[in-house]
């Protein structure tokens, strides 16, 4: 049953003719600075805000008052009860008005003024099917508690657009991606996925198959970073997710390093028995940092062990 729904519409929302929907979906996390730095008087852009069911009375009037006063047409969507990642994305799809969409999630922050300029201009020029422009760390505050998360971003996620374009459907996150209006239509989030993790990757296999996905550097910052212990927690979440990605395209996921090395940990014995100590070496503080970070990826193979 569908959560029930609340919205919030801006002055400039009625009648607007956009050509970019700038679509941002939340839960528990506050956009209110990255729709500040998206703000400007366009007529070419829209944004739609999601609440995903956070149950955050504050929260949700914090954002409503920070869509009101957007000189961006803005619609803020708040649902009572959380529908989940893939679902949200859905709803916000179905909530724009134009031929583009823009996913941001709600942690991020452009890199450079004129962000939305390039991604209007990309869409425009190119009309690409889809098109991620990449993330980086350069606005994220350095701090002890999300060292490790730090280290493995910036080994394997905050990449050029030349290093991402060798396995274009693998390095596609929701968190700053160009979609066409008629692609998306096609290609829906699948709203199976449950919890957090590779419902992005599994859509950016599906629509490989019949259309290339572009890669650019247009990057925005993610300033989410996690606590060591809630990544160990994300990865115990996301161990089904990978299982379903591996059935439905496994000849793609057999050439992921990660499932190479879910592989050969599967063959190793007592995995009951070692793989909480990965996870204990992964959060051991004193610990060095690149030591955690491989440790935390060893336990997510291991994880991942049980799906492959």
């Amino acid at each position: 049953m569908k959560s029930r729904t609340h919205l919030t519409d801006n002055a400039a929302w009625s009648g607007a003719a956009p050509k970019l929907s700038v679509l941002i979906p939340c839960f528990r996390d506050d956009p209110t600075r990255l729709l500040a730095a998206l703000d400007r008087v366009s007529s070419d852009v829209e944004v739609v805000v999601l609440d995903d069911g956070s149950g955050d009375a504050a929260l949700a009037e914090r954002i409503a008052s920070a869509v009101r006063q957007l000189a961006l047409p803005a619609r803020f969507v708040r649902l009572e009860a959380n529908e989940g990642r893939s679902r949200g994305r859905n709803r916000l799809a179905n909530a724009a008005r134009a031929p583009f969409f823009l996913f941001l999630d709600a942690d991020m922050l452009p890199d450079r003024a004129d962000f939305l300029d390039r991604w209007l201009a990309l869409a425009t020029d190119a009309a690409p099917a889809a098109a991620f422009g990449g993330f980086s760390l350069d606005q994220a505050p350095k701090t002890a508690a999300h060292a490790v998360h730090r280290a493995m971003a910036l080994r394997s996620d905050c990449l050029t657009a030349e290093a991402r374009r060798a396995a274009p459907e693998k390095h596609v996150f929701t968190s700053n991606l160009l979609i066409r209006r008629d692609v998306f239509e096609q290609y829906p989030f699948d709203s199976g996925f449950v919890g957090w993790g590779w419902e992005d990757v599994e859509w950016a296999m599906r629509v490989s198959r019949r259309h290339d996905i572009l890669h650019v550097d247009i990057p925005a910052t993610h300033l989410g970073l996690d606590p060591a212990p809630v990544m160990a927690a994300k990865f115990e979440q996301s161990a089904a997710n990978f299982a379903r990605v591996a059935a439905a395209h496994p000849q793609i996921v057999r050439t992921y390093p990660s499932y190479r090395a879910a592989r050969m940990l599967k063959r190793a014995p007592l995995r009951d028995v070692w793989r909480p100590w990965l996870k204990a070496a992964a959060l051991t503080t004193l610990a060095p940092v690149a030591a955690r970070a491989f440790a935390l990826r060893l336990y997510r193979a291991a994880l991942y062990a049980e799906a492959v």
